[in-house]
């Protein structure tokens, strides 16, 4: 028998002719009188509503730092997030941006917990309210550059559009492409904001003008100005006929009627009928364009 002390010894053992040898190695290890520290457990709400909450790690030694990663579902935003420890103090936490949170623990288990809300709809316009019909419309248009406004903050929803506008507004919902020439039209000017827009609405069959080599730029565009415009600039021919009294079959907006009401782009104004020389205001205009295009 070979005694063996810290380190590696090789043993080696004969018996006639055969020789084994193995190689052992002691550590010794010192307990060293302690003991390591202890992990306390962080928890995370079993279900939290509108959004999740995930932390790491999942248990922690005191002075550690803990990750808190809250992540609301669309729509809703953190409304508050709270650490406490096991006799219910409030934890500092430290705000790390994109959804992370972090915080020091504590000689105790910890419990997290936090709420979501729905976050708070802002209108880019102050006079187009958040529960306006045509808000959803007005916010698509905004984003898509279709429209600025009208100066100040303001929409105009309830101002007359005129004929200028919509086309401007078609033109840009295009792309705002450019035309290959400008137009004749003794009214529209060439330094004219809508300029290019009538020019381009010409070439693609949109408008031909208002006679008298006039495109009436400033008047109040209608209810069959409207569809008609927007028929000639993205619609197309279907099979069905508009159901509206006031609306004849050989009328130049009967096809884009039809058209309108089969994408549910409108659907008159009640009692069977559809208002074909009745104004249309900026809003109504606009919520037109959005309903069109959301089959795009």
């Amino acid at each position: 028998v070979t005694a063996v002390g810290n380190g590696t010894t090789t043993i080696t053992a004969q018996t006639g002719e055969k020789t084994a040898t193995c190689v052992v190695t002691v550590r010794t290890y010192s307990s060293g009188g302690g003991s390591s520290s202890p992990s306390y457990s962080v928890t995370t709400p079993s279900k939290t509503e509108n959004g999740t909450v995930t932390v790491s790690p999942r248990s922690a030694e005191k002075g550690d730092t803990v990750t808190i990663t809250v992540k609301p579902d669309s729509g809703y935003q953190l409304d508050d997030l709270t650490v406490t420890d096991k006799n219910g103090n409030e934890l500092n936490l430290t705000d790390k941006g994109n959804g992370k949170y972090t915080f020091t623990m504590p000689a105790s288990k910890v419990e997290i917990n936090a709420t979501f809300v729905k976050e708070v709809e802002t209108s880019p316009f102050s006079d187009v309210s958040t529960d306006a019909y045509y808000y959803e419309a007005v916010k698509w248009a905004q984003e898509k550059s279709i429209t600025g406004g009208i100066g100040n903050g303001l929409f105009g929803p309830n101002q007359p559009c005129t004929r200028a506008q919509i086309v401007t507004f078609l033109w840009r919902a295009a792309g705002s492409p450019e035309p290959k020439g400008m137009s004749s039209f003794s009214d529209v000017s060439a330094d004219s904001y809508y300029a290019k827009a009538v020019a381009w609405a010409v070439e693609n069959g949109i408008t031909t003008g208002t006679g008298d080599g006039k495109f009436s730029p400033d008047a109040t565009c209608t209810r069959a100005q409207s569809v008609t415009f927007l028929f000639r600039a993205i619609g197309k021919l279907v099979d069905s006929k508009a159901e509206f009294s006031d609306v004849l079959t050989d009328s130049y907006y009967a096809n884009a009627v039809a058209w309108a009401v089969e994408n549910g782009v409108t659907n008159g104004i009640g009692d069977g009928l559809f208002g074909p020389d009745n104004s249309c205001t900026r809003a109504q205009i606009v919520t037109f364009l959005f309903r069109a295009y959301q089959g795009k």
